[in-house]
């Protein structure tokens, strides 16, 4: 027996915060019933439905994806461009873990396990994101220095895990800079340099967790194995 708002979450339908505002509200029902107690259980054998959508219980699938540049990290897209889940050949009902911008590459996860979308994405459970940021000039020590202690974007303190600056091409006057986040807020990454004054002309995710791209070519992906799925559980704190 498993507590409502988590069985609803696991299925990858909503978060369980949300599932939680959803029960509260009345929109959810077990075997029929309107169920507006959060400290419900539910077994295997109950019929769940979600604002009018039966919950189906179905196997957990996990990928991982070398997202290449141009495609959009949704399940649909409103202006018919490609989506992340349009390069995955599955039957079952995919989701992105996290955001990547559309012109943004690398790692990216994707799942229908609602359960691990939340320990992963929960910025309480320090799961490191690494990026190569290709900047439109070289960065000073100076700035350097200042980006490792940390800027406030959007009115809150971002501290990377890390920054380093990986080559310089003196002749361009542009340079590579590896950089390690917890957070996941939008453009978390570009705001932070753009607020030292420099842009960001290319950005990839090389790191997640544990995760590497390995031999993946852009647009390629794999399924995760079951020991990685564990060892990724193992960051909820």
């Amino acid at each position: 027996m498993e507590r409502l708002q988590k069985v609803i979450a696991s299925s990858g339908i909503t978060s369980r915060r949300k599932a939680e505002e959803l029960i509260t509200a009345g929109k959810v029902f077990v075997n029929g019933e309107k169920v507006i107690d959060l400290g419900r259980k539910v077994s295997g054998n109950d019929v769940i439905v979600v604002d009018n959508v039966v919950i189906n219980k179905e196997d957990k699938v996990y990928y991982l994806l070398n997202k290449p540049r141009n495609t959009v990290c949704s399940v649909s897209d409103e202006h018919n461009r490609k989506t992340v889940i349009d390069l995955i050949e599955t039957d079952k009902r995919i989701y992105p873990v996290g955001r990547l911008d559309y012109d943004t590459t690398g790692i990216l996860l994707l799942t229908n396990d609602g359960n691990l979308t939340n320990i992963l994405t929960h910025p309480s459970n320090h799961v490191e994101k690494v990026y190569i940021a290709k900047l439109n000039r070289i960065m000073e020590i100076a700035d350097l220095k200042k980006i490792r202690a940390g800027n406030t974007v959007d009115g809150r303190k971002c501290v990377p895990t890390h920054v380093k600056i990986k080559d310089i091409d003196k002749a361009k006057n542009t340079c590579l800079v590896e950089i390690g986040i917890i957070e996941g807020r939008n453009h978390i990454v570009k705001n932070l340099f753009a607020k030292m004054g420099y842009l960001v002309d290319k950005l990839t995710r090389i790191r997640y967790g544990f995760l590497t791209l390995e031999h993946l070519k852009s647009g390629e992906y794999r399924e995760l194995s079951i020991k990685e799925v564990k060892k990724l559980y193992e960051y909820k704190r």
